[in-house]
């Protein structure tokens, strides 16, 4: 599907919402929702060329593990793309998560923003001439349920809003509650991360962003099958019939969460629970369902402000230090108007707070 226009309702530039709002929820079941979109990868990406700002996209939940092996796996070797924005869930604490991940990029990408709340994780990376392109950059986090039950893997979302190039982008990674039963506890999450996250300083003058990024693990699990049939059909490469069994999918597409939130097409197998070290689904005395619960989703505000395309959107099979498979999506953007916002190069206070988010 070319020069896709991936976006909610029509946003008037007069009537501004508060930028925290970035699930809309319909309080009737009258009310219009047009639930997730599923959108086809192009599997080309014209960086450089087509588009004003390209960038690469992963979410792992990692277990508590972390190898230099796998994180340059998941990085990968191509590096057409602006900004790198990287979420991971359950990661080791301390900083060798993020001096790994710059090992891996071998100085092709400096970090340019972090967020961190114990083991929920968000970096960005860009250029190294990434920071005369950056006219705001701020963060944020929200804590939701405790530890999760275990100590120290803490559920939640953090976020970071950057003005890279004259594009205004949010990114969120949030990792919430388990379990396939807990699908009212992880709407309800959704929603208080959305109007939480940015509100405690909102300007109702700020310009909202053009586009939401959120990843990370939802935890939303498959409902109405069983471990076996599932397996059954993943087997034998049909788990596209199994898109109809997605909690996300069904929960967006009742009004709850995520309206007019676009999706790449699950083309890939459900990423959860592996054992550790294989590609083999559960075999403990659980024998859990497998799951998407690993997602990216990306929502426009306006369509006749910027235009995107979506790449591609897959897991990656190949690394197993996890009961998750990393998920990775590479998203192309470009603005309808060029209108770009003057850069302001010279400005100690927006530096300054770059430089101490970045140490």
């Amino acid at each position: 599907m070319g020069n896709l226009f991936c976006k909610g309702k029509n946003y008037s530039r007069w009537k501004r919402r508060p930028m925290m709002s970035f699930i809309h929820h319909q309080s009737s079941p009258s009310d219009h929702h047009i639930g997730i979109r599923t959108v086809e990868a192009e599997n080309a990406c014209n960086f450089s060329t087509h588009s004003d700002l390209c960038i690469s996209i992963a979410t792992w939940n990692m277990n508590g593990q972390v190898s230099f092996e796998e994180l340059a796996d998941m990085v990968g070797s191509n590096r057409e793309f602006d900004i790198l924005a990287v979420g991971f869930q359950e990661a080791p604490t301390g900083t060798k998560v993020a001096t790994l991940l710059q090992q891996a990029l071998h100085g092709t990408h400096t970090m340019i923003g972090k967020v961190i709340m114990g083991s929920l994780q968000l970096y960005l990376f860009g250029p190294s001439n990434a920071r005369s392109s950056i006219t705001e950059l701020k963060v944020d986090k929200q804590s939701i349920g405790g530890f999760g039950g275990i100590i120290g893997r803490k559920k939640g979302a953090v976020a970071i809003r950057i003005n890279y190039k004259g594009i205004r982008i949010v990114f969120i990674s949030c990792h919430l509650s388990a379990h396939a039963r807990k699908v009212e506890e992880r709407n309800s999450e959704c929603r208080h991360i959305s109007h939480s996250l940015f509100s405690k300083n909102w300007n109702p003058y700020s310009r909202p962003s053009h586009i939401t990024i959120w990843l990370g693990d939802l935890n939303y699990r498959l409902q109405g099958i069983d471990t076996f049939p599932a397996r059954n059909l993943i087997n034998n490469d049909l788990h596209q019939k199994l898109h109809g069994k997605d909690q996300l999918l069904q929960e967006a597409g009742r009004g709850q969460i995520f309206n007019g939130f676009c999706e790449g097409t699950l083309t890939f197998k459900p990423t959860y629970k592996y054992n550790k070290g294989s590609s083999n689904y559960d075999t403990s005395y659980k024998v859990r369902v497998p799951a998407w619960t690993d997602r990216i989703l990306f929502k426009i505000e306006d369509e006749s402000d910027i235009e995107a395309t979506l790449n591609s959107y897959e897991s990656m099979d190949e690394i197993n230090g996890s009961d998750h498979k990393p998920v990775k999506a590479h998203l192309c953007l470009k603005l309808r108007q060029r209108r770009l916002l003057p850069i302001i190069e010279n400005s100690n206070s927006i530096i300054n707070n770059i430089n101490e988010i970045s140490s």
